[in-house]
C-alpha cells in the first residue's frame, strides 16, 4: 500500500493542522496565556487562534479566566490515547523496575520521531539534566544514546535522510559533531549492540541504551540508564549497566514475541 504525502495537499485539513499548532503553543513557561500571546506563538492570526480557543474550549481541552486561556488535564486523553495503544508501555515497566532498582540510576523507554528521540516510559532515581525529562520529553536523537540505538537500525538512506536534519551543534567540549565520524559511531553501535555517551549532550551526564526489536528483528524502541560520570568512569558503567539493561531488553523482545 502506498505511503500517504506528508505534504499539503487537496486531503489536508489546514483548520485541523491549525488548531494542532495552538495545542503544541503550551508547554515550559507557557502554562497560561492570552489569546494574542497564542496567536503569536502558533503563527495565526487573533481571529482564528480565538476561533480554535474557543473550539477547543467547548470540547473542554481549553480553560479560559481572567483572558487567560490553558490546557485542560482532558489533553492528556490525546497522549494516552498512543501510550495505551502501545504494546511497550505495559510491557516494558517491570524490567525497567528492575534496572532501575540494580542500578539506583535513572531508566527509560524512548522512540524515534524524526530527527529527535521521545521518552514513552522513564523511572528517574536521580535528576541527571538541567532539564526535566519526562513522558513525552524530546531529545536530539544524534547526540543520545538510545538515539544512536534507533539511528543504528535504520536503513542507510533513512539514516543519511535524518542526520541531515538534525540541528548538529557542539553542546559540550566532547560532541561530536562531524557527520563521517557520527556515522562511524553509529556503524560500531550497529556492531555492538549497545551505544554510549560520555558528557556530548550535557556535561556530566553519561548513558548506555540498548535496542528493543519486534518480531522482524527491526529496533522499534531503546532502553537506557543515564547517571552522573562523577559517579562512575566509562568501563565501571558498562560494567554494572550494561549485562541488566540486556536482560531487560531480552525479556520485552521475548513478551513482544508472544503478543
Amino acid at each position: 500500500m502506498t505511503e500517504p504525502s506528508l505534504q499539503p495537499s487537496d486531503s489536508y485539513v489546514q483548520s485541523f493542522a491549525r488548531g494542532l499548532s495552538v495545542i503544541r503553543a503550551f508547554g515550559p513557561g507557557r502554562s497560561e496565556m492570552t489569546l494574542s500571546e497564542v496567536a503569536a506563538v502558533a503563527g495565526l492570526t487573533r481571529a482564528g487562534a480565538r476561533r480554535i480557543l474557543l473550539t477547543l474550549a467547548h470540547l473542554g481541552y481549553v480553560t479560559v479566566a481572567d483572558r487567560k486561556f490553558a490546557l485542560t488535564p482532558r489533553i492528556l486523553e490525546l497522549g494516552y490515547a498512543y501510550l495505551s495503544g502501545t504494546p511497550l508501555w505495559n510491557l516494558a515497566l517491570p524490567y525497567m523496575e528492575e534496572v532501575a532498582e540494580q542500578t539506583r540510576e535513572s531508566c527509560s523507554v524512548s522512540v524515534l520521531d524524526g530527527a529527535d528521540i521521545v521518552y514513552i516510559l522513564r523511572l528517574s532515581t536521580h535528576k541527571v539534566m538541567t532539564i526535566n525529562l519526562a513522558v513525552g520529553s524530546r531529545l536530539p536523537a544524534w547526540v543520545t544514546s538510545m538515539g544512536r540505538v534507533l539511528l543504528a537500525g535504520l536503513p542507510e538512506a533513512e539514516l543519511d535522510r535524518v542526520l541531515a536534519q538534525s540541528a548538529i551543534e557542539k553542546l559540550t567540549p566532547d560532541t561530536v559533531t562531524d557527520a563521517a565520524q557520527l556515522k562511524r559511531i553509529l556503524a560500531q553501535v550497529r556492531a555492538d549492540g549497545y551505544a554510549c555517551v560520555a558528557q556530548e549532550l550535557e556535561p556530566g551526564l553519561q548513558s548506555v541504551a540498548v535496542p528493543i526489536v519486534d518480531r522482524s528483528g527491526r529496533v522499534i524502541a531503546a532502553m537506557n540508564v543515564s547517571g552522573h560520570s562523577n559517579r562512575y568512569t566509562r568501563e565501571e558503567m558498562l560494567r554494572a549497566f550494561l549485562p541488566p539493561l540486556r536482560r531487560a531488553a531480552d525479556q520485552v523482545n521475548h513478551a513482544l514475541l508472544r503478543r
